[in-house]
């Protein structure tokens, strides 16, 4: 059974960094994209960025590139966020997708169902 676990969120202001983690556990396949969503209240979940299997390749959704950086190291994926917007407040999410590309995770449903995330608060 797959587990993750997100972790790092709080509250920043405006201007401010924060870096999420996403442990990963229980997997049996490979090779698998990783990849980070949010939701706002009121608002529908949101792709923000994406990382293939070798680590090599990423994506980001268009409101966060050059801010934010998706990285990882085997099972847990990182996303280092700076110059953090209130906009950006929101309840971060992390899954796991069996594919090895980014476009996997704005076209194949991920292989669990969403965690508790992982809450960032942005003040202006």
């Amino acid at each position: 059974q797959v587990q993750l676990v997100e972790s790092g969120g709080g509250s920043v202001q405006a201007g401010g960094s924060l870096r999420l983690s996403c442990a990963a556990s229980g997997l049996t396949f490979g090779p698998y994209a990783m990849g980070w969503f949010r939701q706002a209240p009121r608002k529908e979940r949101e792709f923000v960025a994406a990382i293939g299997a070798n680590g090599g390749s990423t994506s980001y959704a268009d409101s966060v590139k050059g801010r934010f950086t998706i990285s990882r190291d085997k099972n847990t994926a990182y996303l280092q966020m700076n110059s953090l917007k209130p906009e950006d407040a929101a309840v971060y999410y992390c899954n796991v997708w069996d594919r090895p590309y980014t476009a996997a995770v704005n076209t194949h449903p991920p292989i669990t169902s969403w965690g508790q995330g992982t809450e960032v608060t942005v003040s202006s």
